[in-house]
């Protein structure tokens, strides 16, 4: 399964209407003037808003229950455009409408001598604001169905490159880990040194050089250098790190909604990063700690876009 990005764009357009005696059918001409564009951002849940003209005001229900079943998480921005009469921009009256202005007008007239009959502008101000017929609406849920399936790929496509970049951040990751483990026997040692030194220039300057033998000295030194190691022990820091990292690893080659369980992995790789940090007791661990947090943190910001 895919791993989907919350980014992303599509835009479907009808094509022109057909030939062969089709042009006159009312729901060729709606479908030939139409056109969906969906937009999406990251959002923590799914949020929809609509831009549509007043004459597919009626779809939006039917239109919300196509993005709820494909979608799951973003801010998404669905946009219709209902074009009139081509190119010229102006309303295209329908055989259908314009008999029933003249069956209304007629009645008007019988009941009232004194009305006026309806003019042309009179005429295409009516058919511009009629309600979209039945046919414009088929054929706006099934352009929006296209318009969804298309977001789908880009938001795979968008998808699969995150998923890419995740996981090198994750190779990093496993090779700072690395560089840590061995990095604190090497302190622990030199610092063992100089505890025996230290005790050794405390003993010189009491005159107690002498008489203190120079395996107390020694012992003295080695559980001072044990409980320091205990201090800066960053093993279990290191183990739950990777235990992390290899989560990470399969939710995205499981791939579906993995954006949430992410970011959870996401913050306790932080906390992991910042107690590596907070014990450092050397200028290279503390290098190691800081790369860390910036790895940490492009993942984060990456992760915040995966649904």
């Amino acid at each position: 399964m895919s791993v989907y990005s919350m980014t992303g764009f599509a835009l479907v357009s009808a094509g022109p209407a057909p030939e062969n005696g089709a042009a006159n059918d009312s729901s060729a001409r709606s479908a030939s003037s139409l056109s969906v564009e969906i937009r999406s951002v990251n959002s923590r849940f799914l949020d929809i808003a609509f831009r549509l003209p007043d004459e597919l005001r009626t779809a939006e229900p039917a239109l919300r229950d196509l993005l709820t079943t494909a979608l799951r998480r973003g801010k998404v921005e669905l946009r219709a455009g209902l074009g009139r009469g081509g190119e010229s921009g102006l309303p295209e009256p329908t055989p259908e409408l314009l008999h029933q202005l003249a069956r209304i007008e007629s009645t008007v007239l019988g009941w009232n001598r004194q009305a006026q009959p309806l003019s042309v502008n009179d005429i295409l101000h009516w058919c511009r604001s009629a309600p979209a017929s039945a046919p414009a609406d088929e054929a706006l849920l099934e352009m929006t169905r296209r318009c969804i399936k298309e977001l789908k790929a880009a938001r795979a496509r968008e998808g699969a490159k995150l998923a890419d970049s995740l996981l090198q951040r994750v190779h990093t990751l496993r090779e700072l880990a690395a560089k840590a483990a061995p990095l604190v026997g090497a302190v622990v040692k030199r610092q063992q040194e100089r505890f025996v030194e230290r005790w050794n220039d405390a003993l010189a300057q009491v005159g107690g050089a002498g008489t203190v033998p120079a395996d107390a000295v020694r012992e003295r030194a080695l559980g001072e250098a044990a409980a320091y190691a205990l201090r800066i022990d960053v093993a279990e820091e290191l183990s739950r790190l990777e235990a992390h990292l290899s989560g990470i690893e399969r939710l995205l080659k499981a791939g579906g909604e993995v954006g949430k369980r992410l970011e959870f992995l996401i913050q306790e790789l932080q906390r992991e990063a910042n107690t590596l940090g907070s014990k450092s007791a050397a200028t290279e661990l503390s290098a190691i700690s800081v790369e860390m947090k910036v790895a940490v943190e492009q993942m984060r910001e990456q992760v915040q876009n995966i649904e």
